[in-house]
């Protein structure tokens, strides 16, 4: 029994993982590529950055890219000079994980136009994020400073028509940062599929 004030006060001591806040440095990260490059998020400083947590199995994130609305914001982002990462954090054996050679697939037949495709089996950077859904979407300031977080957009529907319908909240985000200017709004509430970590 005299180990139990112990082990309550070390738990109550062990560092618990808080959501990242607009405002302040984006957590750093370092991450292995779909073609098997480390991709560290420090080095990326002086450019915008977009975060994407994807998961192929997903409704929600096949109705961005069956209607060609992802594929177009990663193109239209990539064009103004932004780094795309999408990323998935979904473990081994369960909806959407892949490899390396599963991710080149899935970006092919997606025709998808990420930066990066980054992947996070252990969900250690989805954590660090308090990713909850596919997609979660994050934009980083070129100063490292963390500026949007939340949905894709304004319309929480699994429904292609409305993802090319919606107003693209994480694009427009972006283009204000391009701009100088915060976006508004800065925090939205994410929607889809939670994201699948392991455990």
């Amino acid at each position: 029994m005299r180990l139990l004030p112990a082990l309550i006060a070390a738990v109550l001591a062990a560092p618990v993982a808080a959501e990242p806040v607009n405002g302040l440095p984006a957590p750093d990260f370092t991450a292995t590529d779909a073609d098997g490059k480390p991709v560290r998020l420090a080095d990326l400083r002086g450019k915008t950055v977009v975060l994407e947590w994807t998961n192929s199995g997903c409704p929600f994130v096949r109705a961005h890219y069956d209607s060609g609305t992802m594929q177009a914001r990663q193109r239209e982002a990539r064009g103004l000079g932004v780094v795309w990462l999408s990323i998935n954090s979904g473990a081994r054996g369960k909806q959407g994980h892949v490899d390396g050679a599963g991710a080149r697939a899935e970006i092919a037949a997606n025709k998808a136009a990420p930066s990066h495709y980054l992947l996070d089996a252990d969900g250690r950077i989805g954590r660090l994020y308090a990713a909850k859904t596919t997609p979660h979407m994050f934009v980083i300031r070129p100063d490292g400073v963390l500026a949007y977080q939340g949905a894709i957009d304004d319309r929480p529907t699994a429904v292609e028509a409305d993802a090319k319908a919606a107003t693209p909240w994480a694009l427009n985000a972006v283009k204000a940062v391009l701009a100088g200017k915060a976006p508004a709004p800065a925090v939205t509430r994410p929607y889809g599929c939670s994201v699948k970590y392991a455990g």
